[in-house]
């Protein structure tokens, strides 16, 4: 049993999940990777995200100590975002789940091509 932040986790995998699990959290911290964005650049590189989902993940992210949020004292305001450095030790982690990814797809659709044709060469019909 693991306690953060007065929840109660049953494993480190299902804590890890709840602070970058779901569709947002590892695509923000991916695109932060070594860069400081401002939230509009951040909003280009994920144009499928709602503004206040991004402003809702960027705050989880930020509670969580893995996003930095550094506010400029100037008008108009200026907000930029980067990664902490427990946030930056999730890029080798990403990294290689990106490289799983790319793997997978090119396995499965070789094994679909494949299935494809047996599947043609059986239909045929026998001379």
């Amino acid at each position: 049993m693991i306690q953060f932040k007065n929840i109660q986790y049953q494993c480190s995998m299902e804590l890890t999940l709840d602070l970058i699990g779901g569709k947002w959290k590892s695509l923000i911290l991916w695109h932060l990777g070594e860069n400081t964005l401002r939230f509009s650049e951040l909003k280009k590189t994920l144009p499928q995200i709602t503004q206040k989902m991004l402003t809702q993940q960027l705050r989880n992210l930020e509670a969580d100590g893995l996003v930095h949020r550094y506010i400029y004292t100037q008008i108009p305001p200026k907000v930029e975002y980067s990664l902490t450095e427990a946030g930056k030790s999730l890029l080798p982690i990403l990294d290689t789940l990106c490289q799983w990814g790319l793997s997978y797809a090119q396995d499965v659709e070789v094994s679909t091509e494949e299935d494809l044709s047996q599947q043609s060469k059986a239909a045929l019909p026998s001379l």
